[in-house]
């Protein structure tokens, strides 16, 4: 069955398609580890500063950064709270401490439309919207999906659009997908969309259905929960299908059993801020540009490519 499209307006769905592992070949090798909270290069206006070879920069939008919140205007800097190392959304270069991936070059996009600096701040998943509400990020760009809860303290703007995806161990022993999860013992990232709403979602079926619920372990990267996988203390794990797909193309141990779920993720940032009013327009320009689209082509993410920059449109 084909996937919702991006302006489909419909809830990640439960339908099961057929897995299919992305190639990344591409990709550089990754580091195993990323501190919790650090800093990455920025990018400069007119420049392409950590922006990968092969992706054009980007006029700046004028009507766009005229947009921009006067502390922007002032810093002319736009502090971006990405997650943890998780490719190919965002992973560290090897044997350096700069961001590469999908999402820092969509925000590096963003900066470059707006005539900023983009700063980079690495940060778990799950500290993000805190400290986004503290003042130390302007915005994420982190595959965050906008649901009815994140909108109580953040404003969205589509940016890309991916699925969820069932990792188990190779070979399916279980014979696993979203809709066989009851009682097993499955890995989500902590704050993930996984966790908040789908599994609360799958639970309610699994007792409406005379079974036991899933038993959640959470992590702060796939990287330990498939390690927790591999090593027979979890049944599956769950999390966005380009990381664990991914995933599945580096480690011999693990495949893919399900995908289910395809909705756009947006660009956070502080709810009624007016930044989101520059943003929505940036990314227009972003998303029109053969920047946008080759950005995401250089990790395998053509089919995560959206056509509009939807403000608020929850999940």
């Amino acid at each position: 069955m084909k996937s919702p499209t991006a302006n489909s307006g419909t809830k990640r769905s439960r339908i099961h398609v057929p897995a299919s592992v992305a190639t990344a070949a591409l990709l550089l090798a990754v580091t195993a580890c990323t501190p919790a909270t650090s800093a990455a290069s920025a990018v400069s206006p007119g420049g392409t500063a950590g922006q990968d070879a092969g992706v054009p920069a980007l006029e700046v939008n004028q009507a766009a950064a005229q947009l921009l919140p006067e502390s922007i205007k002032a810093t002319k800097v736009l502090r971006v709270a990405i997650p943890t190392n998780e490719p190919p959304t965002q992973f560290y270069r090897e044997g350096t401490q700069e961001m590469t991936g999908a999402n820092p070059d969509v925000a590096r996009l963003i900066g470059e439309a707006l005539g900023v600096k983009v700063e980079i701040q690495v940060a778990n998943f799950d500290s993000i919207i805190p400290g986004i509400a503290a003042g130390r990020y302007d915005m994420t760009v982190s595959s965050m999906t906008p649901t009815a809860e994140r909108m109580k303290v953040l404003d969205f703007v589509d940016y890309m659009q991916m699925g969820s995806t069932v990792a188990v161990a190779k070979g399916n022993p279980l014979g696993l997908n979203e809709e066989s999860l009851c009682g097993k013992k499955v890995g989500v990232l902590t704050g993930s969309y996984q966790l908040t709403v789908d599994v609360p979602d799958f639970d309610k079926a699994c007792t409406d259905g005379g079974k036991d619920k899933i038993q959640t372990n959470e992590f702060q990267d796939t990287r330990q929960a498939v390690s927790a996988l591999t090593s027979g203390r979890l049944d599956a794990v769950l999390a966005d299908s380009p990381i664990l797909n991914f995933a599945a193309t580096q480690n011999p141990q693990i495949e893919i059993a399900a995908k289910y779920g395809f909705a756009p993720v947006g660009v956070g940032m502080p709810k009624d801020s007016g930044l989101v009013k520059s943003v929505s327009v940036a990314l227009t320009t972003v998303i029109k540009s053969d920047s946008y689209v080759k950005a995401l082509g250089k990790y395998g993410l053509e089919s995560s490519a959206i056509a509009d920059a939807r403000v608020n449109f929850a999940q």
